[in-house]
């Protein structure tokens, strides 16, 4: 059995078993979830462990050895332009899939009413945790990080991939018997830490079935009424822009056949569903882009870091279907200038959601002001927001690949790099 079967049967034997211990047994289940929840955690540290060294590598052998820095300048534009696109195709997706089914969703005054109330208090927290985010202003200055090395030990990855970019470009300046030393080294970081990465992967259904186990047990079935209404419009929504516009956009501008890209999507696919996190799903995507995929050096080592860390597809899907609900909820109106202002400011704040579970929800209190929704609604979403988490976090998986597959084709052929 290959390693995306294995990924893929642990994930669903943990969320059937999860779902079935918590019906069967909910005290047990909540026992045995503490137990298994430190197993999957731990193995999704031992991946984390090993990003910053191997994105830091890869990217200084990519600029810095890069025989025509062109490449990456024409990936860099064309990338930007894409996800760009990309993300305004997924608003768009979002409006038309959920409009119509926030349009026909009946609340009954009482629910509406206690669900209002259960948000008031984790809304304010929500509130509180929006007010501490940076400013937009403030997120460009902090690209740039006064200490590289504190930036690493935070976990800071788009200020680590901006030094190394700029550290990199510097080394093509550089006289050539001193280059390739810090390129020689800089290799047997990279080729050590894929080393790690590779056999951290291979726990991978350990791992896997140990956060779905853990999560199912916890959640239970489904919410009931009008928040399953909402976690199946958000869950809906990012599985069928993922099969309706990532998937074909692979096959046909990307070259790839259709069953080898749904193979090599799989495993990432499965981390990132059970782990709520593209970046702990980043070493499952690098491998598959690499060995299953093809995909150049340039792409691999400079432009999926990149947009692992600022392109999220779900963010933009959560945020506007989380907003149309909360319309609904409370009961206000929004014009198409509110649509509109929701549409930009979801594909805006995108690029700087936080690398924390609910960021993309956090992120929503002041655009909800900005068009006259209650701040604290998004208590309401944050409390059912583990089952749309995990599609909107295989979506940006799914995403990243299917525009690494056509940026390796159309920007590298532009460039003349393949």
């Amino acid at each position: 059995m290959s390693l995306a079967a294995k990924v893929l049967t642990a994930l669903v034997a943990g969320l059937i078993l999860g779902i079935a211990a918590a019906h069967a047994v909910p005290g047990s289940a909540g026992m045995l979830a503490g137990v298994l929840q430190p197993v999957g955690a731990t193995w999704v540290a031992a991946i984390r462990m090993t990003i910053i060294p191997l994105v830091m590598a890869a990217i200084l052998v990519a600029v810095g050895g890069a025989a025509d820095t062109r490449t990456v300048a024409v990936l860099g534009i064309r990338g930007l332009a894409l996800f760009i696109v990309l993300l305004l195709v997924a608003a768009a997706f979002s409006l038309t899939l959920a409009l119509p089914v926030f349009a026909r969703l009946s609340v009954a005054p009482e629910a509406a009413a206690a669900l209002r109330n259960s948000a008031l208090q984790a809304g304010a927290g929500a509130v509180e945790g929006a007010r501490g985010l940076p400013s937009v202003a403030q997120w460009f200055v902090d690209l740039v990080p006064v200490n590289p090395v504190k930036a690493a030990a935070d976990g800071a990855l788009l200020p680590v991939i901006v030094f190394s970019v700029a550290f990199g470009a510097a080394l093509t300046k550089v006289e050539a018997a001193r280059r390739a030393a810090i390129l020689t080294v800089m290799e047997g970081v990279r080729d050590a830490s894929l080393w790690v990465m590779r056999a951290v992967i291979e726990l991978a259904p350990i791992g896997v079935f140990a956060l779905s186990f853990a999560l199912a047990a916890r959640m239970g079935a489904a919410a009931a009424g009008a928040l399953a209404t909402y976690v199946a419009v958000v869950s809906g929504v990012c599985v069928v822009y993922s099969v309706a516009v990532l998937y074909p956009m692979a096959v046909t501008a990307g070259g790839v056949a259709l069953r080898d890209f749904a193979r090599a999507c799989l495993p990432a696919q499965a981390v990132a569903f059970s782990s709520r996190s593209s970046l702990a799903a980043f070493p499952a995507m690098l491998t598959a882009a690499r060995e299953r995929l093809g995909l150049a050096e340039p792409t691999t080592a400079f432009l999926m870091p990149v947009m692992i860390t600022m392109f999220r597809i779900g963010a933009v899907i959560g945020q506007l279907v989380g907003a149309m609900f909360i319309a609904r909820l409370y009961g206000v109106e929004l014009g198409v200038a509110q649509y509109a202002t929701l549409t930009l400011a979801s594909v805006v704040t995108s690029f700087s959601v936080p690398g924390i579970p609910g960021g993309s929800i956090i992120l929503m209190v002041p655009v909800m002001v900005a068009v006259g929704l209650p701040a604290e609604g998004v208590g309401v979403l944050l409390a059912v927001d583990t089952i749309p988490d995990m599609f909107r976090t295989a979506a940006n998986v799914t995403a990243d690949l299917s525009a690494a597959t056509v940026l390796d084709r159309h920007g590298l052929m532009a460039s003349g790099a393949r």
